[in-house]
């Protein structure tokens, strides 16, 4: 059937002038009812603005059967000689009927959502789906120009200058929009493909368009984002309370507007794991954040305890060691918002909006440590199964960080432990040095390393001065740094000389090393420097193995390096360590510490090290305030090694408090030196002491002739006990034997080790040194010349 076009001219003035054949087949009035009429009088319904504007749209006219008929419509305008607009040409097809072949249903019933729009941005067609998205029939946006039927604004805008590219280069177009739509409750992902419509000549009539929705995709990369995010961000330190507020910072705004963590108390402290609580949970709030300033609607402050109900989402979540996810309208999720309200009724405006909450157990190798609970107010979705997965891998991650901090704490506490129990609470009573000590434990990851440092009281009012560092850090090196302190301290009981000390100590180190596994071996190394002050003599001799040297004040001069040779670390083996000696005044002060002072990754040594000396030859108060503005100065407000330092200031024994006889090697002569000694004692006014002075004297000195070499010396040193010394050329040392019934001798150095407190032997340079101590007599003392 040959189809007749409905066409229709009216004038400048709205009348019809020219009416077609189709035109009264579609409206069933003839040219003679209508010619001359005004073109309104025909309408059903006012023409719609959008249609004026775009010359193009549905018009709805009364058909003379009275019945309402819709068109499609398009007027063309008709110029005079002038250009002027004289008049229009409309045609009007009826409605578009559904499309019946299989495209037309294909292109009306897809999924995704499609369009066609003519050149100038206006609707020529859309499918369900897009009239889904836009909220309106399809009519309503025929003829229409796309940003009339939109609200403005930047998606929208990029949606048009898309569709004007296509037109402008004739290429499709393919990009992606996180935007809303104005039937949809919140932002969806779009992938946009736009491409040009040519009719059979090749000219470019329009342009389709397919939107698809692909937003569960979208939210999944953002869930893989952000637990890839996850792996950097949460765990930077090892610190509990750090990590979980790491966590928070990772959930909000992202996946919750609130979220909090509670942890059970004892991950905060050093013990060991307990039983999982039955009933009633208790745990600890350590973190928690929210998309509103101060975090106002959290309903337990940080610090505080809260007690989970039984039935709450929370407790559940820690029962059954899984994510649990309540909504509102569901009893158990009111019953939690009542309880928030009644513990926290300023909260209660706050927290009217929340609408979906999850609660997911933070457990780590199989052991449970509290739970991460998020909350939706301001986001528009509730949480879903999607959400409980991502939320368990994430929880599961910071789980492992937050029981990392947890052991490290541990294990830090117990270094800690270990190492003060191992490092000297009080120093012995001395009157050699005064002395001032300063040991502060690092801050690290790597955790407590192994310095230490050591005053040790030496026979002849001498004393032993020792600082030093195990490679490593953790209970290991502090295991080990106490096993050298008692060696050093049984070496020095011994009287061996610096370097002589050193090398027992070098071989010990290298028989630990070898029988332990052979991962030890680095952690068994050790720097040391051990130094011995002679009071009388204002002698120092000091020997060092991989240590630094000490710094040097003498009194009215600036601090300086002790110059000495420093050997080798301990557990190296077979090379020679050599002793410095010095003659100090009374007064001087030496600087003894572990490289953790003036050694950093992000500081110069020798920079430190003359901040470190510029500091000791500053004016100080005390040797305690010494101590403090030696650290203030050197070190960084964080150390990343431990620090030891010790301070002594040399003291002097006079000739008021010293006696020296030259001993010949006569026997004979014996009697006249306990003579002397207790002559001397009567001096001291120390006459109780007298008795076992000369019984003392007697023995050791009838010894050091009958056994001994020349020369002999003795010597009386009044100090905080009474000390008696016999030298001779001979390097045999003394011992102990038991006498028997009928032996004439045998039985001084027994008497005298009954008689005294303590007493040994030394080797010396030309010999040997006997001594032995005993207190001294309580009371006033006279001194000679006093």
């Amino acid at each position: 059937m040959e189809r007749v076009a409905a066409a229709a001219i009216i004038d400048a003035l709205g009348r019809v002038t020219g009416w077609s054949e189709g035109a009264r087949m579609v409206t069933g009035r003839t040219a003679e009812e209508v010619v001359g009429r005004p073109a309104a009088d025909l309408l059903a319904d006012e023409v719609p603005a959008a249609v004026l504007a775009a010359r193009s749209g549905t018009v709805a006219l009364r058909h003379a059967d009275g019945r309402r008929t819709e068109l499609a419509l398009t007027a063309c305008p008709v110029l005079g000689p002038e250009g002027e607009t004289t008049g229009y040409v409309l045609t009007a097809d009826p409605p578009r009927q559904a499309d019946a072949t299989v495209a037309g249903q294909a292109f009306q019933q897809a999924s995704m959502s499609m369009s066609v729009f003519d050149t100038r941005q206006r609707y020529l067609r859309s499918n369900d789906a897009a009239c889904q998205v836009m909220g309106v029939p399809e009519k309503a946006l025929l003829g229409r120009f796309f940003q009339d039927t939109v609200e403005k604004a930047p998606h929208s805008e990029g949606f048009l200058r898309h569709l004007r590219q296509v037109v402008e280069t004739g290429r499709p177009v393919r990009y992606e929009s996180f935007t809303a739509a104005p039937t949809l409750n919140r932002d969806h992902a779009w992938s946009v493909e736009m491409w040009p419509l040519r009719d059979p000549g090749g000219e470019l009539t329009g342009v389709a368009l397919a939107a698809f929705d692909n937003t569960e995709q979208y939210l999944a990369r953002v869930r893989l984002a952000l637990l890839n995010e996850a792996a950097t961000a949460i765990g930077t330190t090892l610190d509990v309370v750090r990590t979980a507020e790491e966590l928070v910072e990772l959930l909000v705004p992202r996946h919750a507007d609130f979220a909090s963590v509670d942890l059970l108390d004892w991950v905060l402290g050093a013990e060991e794991l307990p039983s999982m609580p039955e009933g009633d949970i208790e745990l600890r709030r350590v973190a928690h954040g929210s998309v509103t300033e101060g975090t106002p609607e959290a309903a337990v402050r940080l610090g505080e305890t809260d007690v989970l109900p039984a039935a709450s989402p929370t407790a559940r979540a820690l029962r059954e060691r899984r994510a649990v996810v309540s909504q509102a309208g569901e009893p158990e999720f009111h019953r939690w918002i009542d309880e928030r309200n009644a513990r926290a009724p300023d909260g209660r405006a706050l927290r009217r909006g929340v609408h979906s909450m999850i609660a997911v157990p933070l457990q780590a190798r199989g052991i449970l440590l509290g739970v991460v609970v998020g909350a939706r107010v301001r986001h528009p979705d509730e949480y879903v199964f999607d959400d409980t997965v991502f939320a368990e891998e994430l929880a599961s991650r910071a789980a492992v960080c937050i029981d990392n901090a947890r052991r490290f704490a541990r294990e830090r506490s117990t270094a800690l432990a270990l190492q003060h129990s191992l490092l000297p609470s009080g120093l012995p009573g001395q009157a050699a040095v005064e002395v001032a000590h300063r040991y502060l434990p690092c801050g690290s990851v790597a955790g407590i390393g192994g310095d230490w440092f050591d005053v040790i009281p030496l026979s002849g009012s001498r004393v032993g001065l020792v600082v030093g560092d195990v490679v490593g850090h953790g209970i290991r090196s502090s295991a080990t740094m106490g096993r050298l302190r008692t060696a050093v301290r049984t070496l020095a009981d011994v009287d061996l000389p610096p370097d002589e000390l050193l090398t027992h100590l070098d071989d010990l180190v290298t028989h630990l090393a070898a029988d332990g596994p052979g991962e030890e071996v680095a952690e068994q190394g050790a720097t040391c420097l051990y130094a011995v002050y002679d009071p009388v003599s204002r002698h120092l001799a000091l020997a060092a193995a991989g240590h630094p040297a000490p710094a040097l004040v003498l009194p009215g001069r600036g601090a300086e390096l002790i110059p000495m040779t420093a050997g080798p670390p301990l557990g190296v083996g077979s090379l020679p360590f050599e002793a410095a000696e010095l003659d100090l005044p009374e007064g001087a002060v030496v600087a003894l510490y572990t490289d953790g002072l003036i050694e950093d990754r992000d500081r110069d040594v020798d920079r430190a090290t003359e901040e470190m000396c510029r500091a000791l030859g500053a004016p100080a108060d005390s040797l305690e305030a010494l101590g403090d503005n030696v650290l203030k100065a050197v070190l960084p407000e964080q150390p990343s090694d431990d620090v030891a330092l010790l301070l002594v200031r040399t003291r002097a024994l006079g000739a008021d408090r010293v006696a020296t006889w030259d001993v010949p090697p006569d026997p004979a002569r014996v009697a006249d030196f306990r003579q002397a000694a207790t002559e001397r004692l009567a001096d001291w006014g120390l006459e109780e002491a007298a008795f076992v002075t000369e019984l003392v004297v007697s023995e050791l000195v009838t010894n050091a002739i009958r056994y001994g070499e020349p020369p002999i010396r003795l010597r009386l040193i009044r100090d905080r006990a009474l000390i008696c010394e016999v030298f001779d050329g001979s390097s045999t040392s003394p011992h102990l034997r038991r006498a028997h019934a009928y032996d004439e001798g045998g039985r001084g150095l027994l008497l005298v080790a009954q008689l005294t407190q303590r007493w040994g032997s030394r080797q010396t340079g030309g010999g040997k040194t006997i001594w032995a101590e005993q207190p001294l007599p309580e009371g006033p003392l006279r001194v000679t010349g006093e």
